[in-house]
């Protein structure tokens, strides 16, 4: 339930941090939504839940470099008309597991990394020469799918961006702001030192790592769907 003066209030605090914004998907309000977020202070835009190149030509023409643009990939007509929307000059571009498998009706947000389609999508960005990420991470430990399997395959891929989850801390569980700092630099040291660890991995435990998720993701999506037929 954020709002415009909430981005008034966030700008001023950030020394070294840009603020991303995400705004609502592309919709007749949209040109005053973007310009509005864009006097508040937003450094860099995302657009959700877009479906056609013409959405994002949109975009980027009402943002007109007032800021960088992002684009939140997370349904499958924005898959079937990647190709021209990458003749567009946007910024940055991230991979939205949650909502894209949901669009592809599949039962594990994971399973876009295990058939190949997240690897299929990050080559074409790659190609394109755009920064690009997807999906989000959990602290390590933690996951239906480990953590650090996916921060693996992040590296593999060339991926530089990734949307933390929940469980980097429960806020409906915290109640002081010093408590929430101490977990969150607890929960994040120990993210970057397993980054760093990889730096010793071979091409060979990355290829292995590729192999474990596949097969870690079949065994989930076949317990998910056995849970669900005993339930119903």
């Amino acid at each position: 339930r954020h709002t415009i003066d909430d981005i008034k209030k966030i700008k001023p605090l950030l020394t070294k941090s840009e603020l991303l914004v995400r705004v609502n998907p592309w919709n007749k309000n949209s040109i005053n939504e973007i310009n509005a977020v864009i006097n508040a202070g937003a450094d860099i835009i995302m657009l959700p839940m877009w479906k056609t190149a013409k959405e994002v030509q949109n975009f980027i023409s009402v943002v007109n470099h007032r800021s960088k643009t992002t684009l939140l990939l997370e349904t499958k007509e924005a898959v079937e008309c990647i190709d021209e929307v990458l003749k567009l000059n946007i910024d940055e571009i991230h991979i939205g597991l949650n909502d894209l498998h949901l669009s592809y009706n599949m039962t594990f947000m994971f399973e876009l990394l295990a058939d190949g389609t997240v690897e299929m999508l990050c080559n074409k960005f790659k190609r394109k020469g755009i920064p690009y990420g997807f999906g989000g991470i959990a602290k390590i430990g933690e996951g239906l799918l480990p953590s650090e399997k996916i921060i693996m395959e992040h590296y593999r891929l060339g991926s530089t961006r990734s949307i933390l989850s929940r469980t980097f801390f429960d806020v409906s569980q915290i109640y002081y702001k010093e408590e929430m700092e101490h977990l969150f630099n607890i929960n994040m040291n120990a993210l970057r030192c397993y980054e760093q660890s990889l730096s010793n991995k071979s091409m060979e435990d990355y290829k292995k790592n590729t192999e474990e998720i596949i097969a870690c993701v079949s065994g989930i999506v076949e317990k998910i769907k056995k849970d669900k037929n005993n339930v119903l």
